[in-house]
């Protein structure tokens, strides 16, 4: 009897926990791609048959008349949106129903890294956000810029210093060295060089918790897509442990109050957050900072009297702000890079306004000058379009929700706590209906005649509503600063080593480009020094 009911029983229980899980959208009148159990839609990504920009893409446009279509990570059902009209909706107007990401992270497997910003939910979220946003206001960008341009500086000297007319460069791995050290200076306080000290303790820390490139990593992620439960109980950590950043963060917040240090960086900022002495203060000069800059929502601008700042507080919040920059702006910035190389007239254009603006400025560049360039905005604005380097981002359902019907077919599709929503960026950023041959490179698509005409919703490389990206105007200030003294000295070009057409590699999580984001920076000669 027993040998009965053993394959009986596997076979319920292999339905129940695998099968069953994916047929949840068709139950509910939603269309769906084919379900594959255990892996879901994430199955050709994970053994390596396509990309996961290709994967959000594809699941993306297989029903292009719909508002939204069904997809499983691992056995978890997830809404992808496709209509920008619905992603208001869901991210701005009924916010209060989805206010919280995902969880990748329990407190059990790292009480620093649950802390931060990204894994907080509810109130404790809205507290920190509104904590938070007053050190991103353009106000704090400002007194932060003179620390980016240093590094800028820095980053441009060592190429110059190689005394050769032409260098082979591998843009993600030297951009990566640049925000490690943006990040060093403008977050913890510390002088960093990755480029003539390619092995700093920085910079490796920084390597170990944003590669997500390696089997055994991937496999983890593909345990936490299974049964977050399961990760937990085994305590198996997706990110390296963060005491080295605790500790760091530690020692510079008790040496500052001891010797009474005042630095225009993010811990004294968060320093002055525990105190309770920030306040939102928006500059006139907030909605110059770029197209792509998002709006902070009336959250964010709330005071809040009393916030808990442990160190440990501080140290997530500094971790995650260092692992957006590290990796997130580095290939924001490759991206960027490879398009000027092979599009040499827009890259002609962009040194033209460059050029410009070091000549009316002798040949320096202020805070207020780098915000007016607007070529130079265009042609960032244009490369998150069609490159972003966070291809989809999700919402959870908080409270019970409906998605009323509205075309014909439709069926109202109730959604429950815990249920997710996607944000495709790569997706609806290549979506013909709102942005017009989209495989084409073309910063005139955010020209000041326009830029008017894009649909705000179908835009969103920072993410949409209360809960989007809190550092986009340090993002953009980041890389308009280091493509100013980049193109201020040198121009890049296509070698032999530059993938064209450009190929994405499988098996990052994150775009990368197959063989590497590899272009020459070519010394320009006779540029006039002011």
């Amino acid at each position: 009897m027993f040998w009965v009911l053993l394959p009986v029983t596997a076979a319920l229980l292999f339905y129940y926990y695998l099968v069953k899980p994916q047929k949840y959208w068709r139950e509910r009148n939603v269309v769906q791609g084919p379900a594959v159990p255990l892996l879901g839609d994430n199955y050709r990504s994970f053994l390596r048959l396509e990309t996961s920009t290709e994967m959000v893409r594809n699941i993306y446009n297989r029903n292009k008349n719909d508002r939204y279509t069904g997809l499983y990570q691992g056995t978890h059902p997830v809404l992808m949106l496709r209509d920008p009209e619905l992603i208001k909706q869901i991210t701005v107007k009924d916010f209060d129903h989805f206010v919280d990401h995902r969880s990748f992270v329990s407190e059990n497997q790292d009480p620093i890294f649950s802390k931060n910003l990204f894994s907080l939910k509810g109130d404790k979220w809205r507290d920190m956000r509104a904590t938070l946003s007053p050190t991103f206001t353009s106000s704090k960008m400002r007194s932060m810029y003179a620390l980016m341009e240093k590094s800028a500086q820095q980053y441009v000297n060592f190429y110059l210093e190689q005394k050769k007319d032409s260098l082979d460069i591998e843009l993600k791995d030297s951009f990566t060295r640049f925000a490690n050290d943006v990040i060093a200076n403008c977050a913890f306080g510390v002088s960093v060089d990755s480029l003539k000290d390619p092995t700093n303790e920085f910079y490796t820390r920084g390597k170990d918790l944003s590669d997500f490139s390696g089997f055994v990593r991937n496999l983890k992620f593909l345990i936490n897509l299974i049964s977050p439960r399961l990760t937990d109980f085994l305590k198996v950590s997706l990110f390296p442990k963060t005491d080295f950043f605790k500790y760091l963060v530690r020692d510079a917040v008790r040496m500052r109050e001891e010797k009474n240090i005042h630095r225009p960086d993010m811990i004294n900022l968060l320093m002055e957050a525990r105190k309770g002495k920030l306040k939102y203060e928006e500059a006139a000069e907030q909605k110059t900072s770029g197209f792509a800059t998002v709006e902070e929502s009336e959250i964010g601008k709330k005071q809040v009297k009393k916030t808990e700042m442990t160190e440990d507080v501080m140290a997530a919040q500094v971790v995650i702000f260092f692992l957006a920059g590290f990796d997130t702006i580095s290939t924001m910035m490759s991206f960027l890079c490879y398009e000027l190389a092979v599009h040499p007239e827009i890259q002609k254009k962009l040194i033209e306004e460059i050029d410009a603006t070091r000549k009316a400025n002798k040949g320096g560049l202020t805070y207020d000058e780098l915000n007016k360039m607007k070529y130079m905005d265009m042609v960032i604005t244009e490369s998150m379009r069609k490159n972003p380097p966070v291809i989809a981002i999700d919402r959870v359902c908080t409270k019970a929700y409906t998605i009323k019907p509205e075309r014909p077919g439709e069926v109202p599709v109730h959604l429950k706590p815990g249920d997710m929503v996607w944000l495709p960026m790569t997706g609806i950023h290549h979506n013909e209906e709102y942005f017009p041959n989209p495989s084409k490179f073309d910063p005139e698509r955010f020209s000041d005649e326009n830029k008017s005409s894009i649909n705000p919703y179908a835009y969103i490389p920072f993410g949409s509503g209360p809960r989007n990206c809190i550092g986009s105007r340090f993002a953009l200030m980041e890389c308009k600063t280091l493509i100013f003294h980049i193109l201020s000295k040198f121009e890049l070009t296509v070698i032999k080593k530059t993938t064209i057409p450009m190929k994405l590699a499988k098996g990052n999580f994150n775009p990368f480009i197959e063989g590497g984001f590899w272009v020459g920076f070519q010394r320009r000669k006779n540029v006039t020094n002011y």
